[in-house]
């Protein structure tokens, strides 16, 4: 018993020296595919000597994370806001922005819709309740069942730019949408209900979800880095400072070839 305790003490020794580091990375539902894949390469190799702690939330819990100082990464699949840059400054954190990949946000249906493309005006009058018959798009006499994220998260953010801020004003979301947390619950809702639609990150469409053309621009690779598909962004890491230690060891295999072989397996454009 006394040897076994002593083995034990001895493989706990190890495991903590093995995982000298450890970093928090808190944020963005749509950036979270991409730093699960780097999560598990850095925890499944102690010999690296960082674990990495990850949670979700969206794009505006990772900026709170980085402004209260709770996480070393902060999230965010939007640009950071200024005035979450002067309350970060305010207790004395200034964010670094690392641009670790390009998505598109693209608009799904369920696969036994006819409706086969979008433009920008449908998905604005949709969306702000104006359309509210799929026979008004060449579809069938049925009720369009409307999904959107939530306020906190940045693809609301970029969808609201790009599409409710498209005439020049600023429609909000109608108050009969589902407003849900996640890109994962969005795909999910959607897959389930043929009168439902929908948008999600690049890496969130799969078989079970049409994805929609907008403006007849299929969204993919090429599309985004020319710009011709209208509803791209960026993703983001941002960093209390300029990175060091165990946090620059991340964000650096980000930016690596190997990195950035992830992001394109995770259905992201590289930036490199």
């Amino acid at each position: 018993m006394k040897k076994l305790l002593m083995l034990v003490a001895v493989f706990a020794m190890m495991v903590s020296t093995a995982y000298a580091g450890k970093v928090e990375v808190k944020g963005s539902t749509t950036v979270l595919p991409l730093m699960q894949a780097v999560t598990d390469h850095f925890n499944s190799n102690p010999d690296l000597g960082i674990q990495i702690s990850l949670s979700g939330g969206g794009s505006s819990n990772g900026a709170k994370a980085l402004i209260d100082g709770t996480t070393d990464i902060g999230m965010m699949s939007r640009d950071i806001k200024e005035k979450e840059i002067e309350a970060a400054k305010a207790n004395g954190r200034t964010p670094v922005q690392f641009v670790v990949a390009y998505d598109c946000i693209v608009p799904v249906v369920h696969p036994n819709n006819p409706v086969s493309e979008i433009t920008i005006p449908q998905l604005l009058a949709i969306y702000s309740g104006k359309i509210t018959n799929w026979k008004e798009l060449g579809g069938k006499d049925a009720e369009i069942v409307v999904i959107s994220r939530d306020t906190s998260s940045g693809t609301y953010d970029c969808w609201k730019d790009k599409i409710m801020h498209s005439d020049g004003g600023k429609n909000k979301v109608f108050p009969g949408a589902s407003l849900l947390a996640s890109n994962g619950a969005v795909a999910q809702a959607v897959s389930k209900n043929e009168q439902a639609i929908g948008y999600v990150g690049l890496a969130y469409v799969n078989s079970e979800l049409k994805a929609l053309p907008v403006d007849g621009v299929h969204a993919g690779v090429k599309t985004a880095m020319d710009g011709s598909y209208p509803i791209s962004r960026g993703l983001n890491l941002y960093t209390a400072g300029q990175p060091t230690g165990d946090t620059k060891t991340v964000i650096d295999f980000l930016m690596s070839p190997t990195g950035q072989e992830m992001a394109a397996k995770q259905g992201f454009i590289p930036v490199k």
